[in-house]
């Protein structure tokens, strides 16, 4: 039995007694449509992948007004978030977790150095090796932005009794294993 948000195709169901009756007096394919786990998994995903683009509609909306007053870049944040977690990172590892090259890694750090979120560093071994390491100014930034996300996990989670928010996080904690 497939859920049909459509509502065109309800109404074309509803309005056809023969379709209706050949679901109704098919047990094997009603319980074939139950009992298959793939249609089953298939149909959470997929309410899933709309709370999760629902969830990052309004974090990037919310994200886009914040980063258009400190003129940074989606990118950039995303950068910030990196470092945030890190003493620092090279040259190399923020092109490499970015996925750009090394010139345009560059790119995003002189305009995050330039409006005082990032310093570059030099490795006392090796002055050639840039290091680059978030200020305490971009650390806040970073710190707002995820409060938002943190003050809409509140939300959520306020409307779940406490088996469902250990549950909730059982799994989180079973995903983030495997997205890494």
């Amino acid at each position: 039995m497939q859920t049909v948000n459509n509502p065109k195709k309800i109404m074309q169901t509803v309005n056809n007694p023969k379709k209706i009756m050949q679901t109704v007096n098919n047990p094997k394919k009603i319980m074939q449509t139950v009992n298959d786990p793939k249609k089953t998994v298939r149909r959470d995903a997929s309410k899933l992948a709309d709370f999760i683009m629902f969830t990052q509609r309004s974090f990037l909306l919310n994200l886009s007004k914040e980063l258009n007053r400190g003129n940074v870049s989606f990118a950039q944040f995303f950068l910030l978030g990196y470092l945030a977690n890190e003493d620092y990172l090279t040259m190399t590892d923020i092109s490499k977790k970015m996925g750009h090259s090394t010139a345009a890694a560059t790119g995003l750090v002189d305009r995050l150095e330039k409006l005082g979120y990032v310093q570059r560093l030099h490795a006392s071994d090796d002055r050639r090796k840039v290091m680059v390491q978030i200020t305490r100014k971009g650390i806040d930034l970073v710190e707002r932005m995820r409060e938002d996300i943190v003050q809409n996990l509140v939300e959520v989670m306020d409307n779940l009794d406490e088996d469902e928010q250990g549950a909730l996080l059982e799994t989180y904690g079973k995903i983030s294993k495997v997205v890494k």
